[in-house]
């Protein structure tokens, strides 16, 4: 049985729906969790594939192999990875960064933008005080997922800046914010598996994309998020494609993460192999 963490926001609801529809699940057991928690249990061997943070892959390029055709990415806004703040971005040298603690890609992505677009040196902290608070201390919040989601709909008189659209802006290329991967152990114990788990979320990428409206009449997210708000979230901000220009994005990411030091190596994304 393959074991597959599943990232518990919004953002990844249509692929798990497709997969759960359209293909039989019975070999599969799936565990909840944010993005952190689901990279701790895969680095322990808990879970054998994950939608995973893409910094996750850059530590430890040696216990992974990251599936084909299919990522959590966008290409321009993404809606779901925002700074919030009180001052303009260009206002923030120097000050501190508050910062959430649930993924570590969205952090060093934040951190290259500051530094690197913006020329700016700011200290970080992680907090996990409500947005409110967290805003009365700091100048600046870092939400990400649906915590994110929900404080955009509340953001009356704050400075939000999305960081999908900062870095797509000034690179022109996508931002892979998770990947899908497996453990080279998995890999190695049940390669065939793995593969047609590769080749069934390719499929069921193109069904999430053409019934985002029905699955979003079933998805708990349209609770707080409304109908219409939840598709155009889901239409046009939501990638889950890993094309050429995607993996160059990837790379771009890697190497500015190594040149500031917050990686130890610069890796190069290998891939599950596929039957011809």
């Amino acid at each position: 049985m393959i074991r597959i963490g599943r990232i518990s926001y919004a953002n990844v609801t249509p692929l798990f729906h497709a997969l759960s529809e359209h293909f039989p699940c019975d070999g599969y057991r799936f565990t909840g969790g944010v993005p952190a928690h689901l990279n701790a249990m895969l680095a322990a061997g808990e879970i054998d594939v994950c939608p995973s943070s893409s910094i996750e892959y850059a530590v430890h390029p040696d216990r992974y192999l990251i599936l084909p055709d299919v990522s959590i990415s966008s290409t321009g806004a993404v809606a779901s990875v925002l700074l919030f703040s009180r001052l303009p971005i260009s206002e923030l040298d120097g000050r501190t960064v508050l910062l959430s603690s649930e993924s570590a890609t969205s952090v060093n992505l934040l951190k290259i933008l500051l530094q690197k677009r913006f020329g700016l040196t700011c200290r970080y902290a992680v907090t996990s005080l409500p947005p409110d608070e967290a805003l009365r201390e700091s100048p600046a919040l870092l939400l990400i997922g649906d915590t994110a989601l929900r404080a955009a709909m509340t953001a009356d008189g704050l400075q939000v800046y999305d960081l999908g659209s900062l870095w797509h802006e000034w690179t022109g290329l996508p931002f892979v914010f998770a990947l899908w991967f497996c453990t080279r152990s998995a890999a190695a114990e049940r390669c065939r598996e793995l593969q047609e788990l590769a080749g069934q979320l390719v499929i069921a990428k193109r069904y999430a994309e053409r019934d985002c409206a029905v699955i979003a009449a079933t998805s708990p997210e349209m609770a707080w998020m409304g109908r219409e708000r939840l598709i155009a979230y889901w239409r046009d901000n939501i990638s889950y494609d890993l094309t050429a220009d995607h993996v160059e994005g990837l790379k771009l990411f890697y190497r500015y993460s190594f040149e500031l030091g917050l990686i130890g190596v610069n890796p190069q994304p290998e891939f599950l192999p596929m039957p011809a």
